[in-house]
């Protein structure tokens, strides 16, 4: 036995591994900040009881080690008895086992719980074993899977490249795609719209109009943001919840943590009415990107979703330098606001050799699709050109 080799372990809570440490890999110096992988998040899902196995989120994460105790590489790895609050679907993919006898969950998913942004999954500080480190991680998920009967491994929310090795490495790849918003060197929302159809702008700018009269926007992070305005919100949050998927994600202790833990990478917009709130929307800053994440009103008004959401996040990322607005999962109606068709990427690991084959077949068709989609979605954006061009998300 090689006493010099690095070994893995899992643990069943973040708060086991000291945070400056997961910190150094989620977020090495070199790589721009993504605010979801810090431990800050993703130990405050886990303590607020959002992500818990009561949830069908049981944490089960990776850890690479050298003999002397250093962190190497991490994995966030859940086990789940459930596909929900994933963003990359494969209810199908779990009839179709259940119905042929088979038994789809528990299954292992690699991703930021709730979370569907382009990420790094396999974490290791760059250097000349990264390569290395993440094929162990790999290895190491794989052999977890497979120890506890696991009909499946997940890895979400890939960077191309990363799908591109994982490919390579012979799991399934799985495209998607969402509309971000890329910032062409604007200096105002003006430079947007000029860049515009003349048709499209003038439909913006009146939606802008109509959804701004007679109300007062705030952008609130930092230390401006206060036990109130997460009281607000969470109504907001609460009534999105209930309306769309029954059983909202989070709770209001998970607001608490990641306002008190990381305020400063959190922009809250709110929609006041007479100077009382009636609608707002949950963002997270990262390094060169804005993330929204959650919105909700009590108040509903004509294009107060849009202006919320998308409009006032494009204010934001101008006056701030950020280079894309990421507006999460689906909505083709972004595209009309000027967030166009980014490709998105998912990697599998199947137990089943007849299931894998059979996805492996599907997935040959449907990346097919979305290609063919994401052509024509780029003939119809609202710039004079087809501008700007489709873009991983990591470029």
């Amino acid at each position: 036995m090689d006493d010099t080799a690095p070994r893995i372990r899992m643990i069943t809570r973040l708060s086991e591994v000291p945070e400056a440490d997961w910190d150094r890999l989620a977020n090495p110096v070199g790589e721009p900040h993504d605010p979801f992988l810090s431990w800050a998040f993703l130990d405050a899902l886990e303590t607020s009881g959002a992500a818990t196995p009561e949830t069908g989120w049981t944490p089960c994460h990776l850890l690479l080690e050298h003999p002397d105790g250093r962190l190497l590489g991490a994995m966030p790895l859940y086990a789940k008895t459930h596909s929900q609050g994933e963003f990359v679907f494969d209810h199908a993919w779990a009839d179709a086992y259940e119905r042929a006898g088979g038994q789809y969950y528990p299954k292992l998913l690699n991703a930021v719980p709730f979370t569907p942004v382009t990420g790094r999954r396999r974490l290791v500080a760059p250097g000349p074993e990264a390569a290395r480190w993440q094929q162990t991680l790999l290895l190491g998920a794989v052999q977890l899977a497979e120890q506890n009967g696991f009909s499946s491994l997940h890895l979400n929310f890939l960077k191309a490249d990363e799908a591109t090795r994982l490919d390579q490495e012979g799991l399934l790849i799985r495209t998607d795609q969402q509309f971000h918003w890329m910032n062409q060197g604007y200096e105002s929302f003006s430079d947007v719209l000029a860049a515009m159809t003349s048709a499209k702008r003038k439909t913006l700018r009146k939606e802008r109009q109509k959804a701004q009269h007679g109300l007062r926007f705030l952008q609130l992070t930092g230390a401006g943001i206060k036990p109130e305005h997460w009281d607000i919100f969470y109504n907001f949050y609460m009534d999105t919840g209930r309306r769309k998927w029954g059983q909202p994600y989070l709770n209001r202790d998970t607001f608490a943590l990641i306002g008190e833990r990381m305020a400063d990478k959190i922009l809250l917009i709110l929609a006041l009415e007479d100077e009382t709130p009636i609608a707002g929307a949950l963002n997270l800053i990262g390094e060169s990107t804005l993330y929204g994440r959650y919105w909700g009103c009590t108040s509903p008004r004509p294009m107060l979703h849009f202006e919320t959401c998308y409009y006032q996040a494009i204010d934001y990322a101008i006056a701030h330098r950020l280079d894309t607005v990421e507006a999460g999962a689906q909505g083709g109606h972004k595209l009309a606001r000027g967030y166009v068709p980014t490709r998105t990427y998912s990697a599998h690991w199947i137990a089943h050799p007849g299931l894998r084959d059979a996805i492996d077949h599907y997935l040959r068709r449907e990346r097919a699709a979305v290609d063919q989609d994401a052509a024509y979605l780029q003939t119809r954006t609202p710039f004079k050109t087809s501008h700007p061009p489709e873009q991983d998300p990591d470029e």
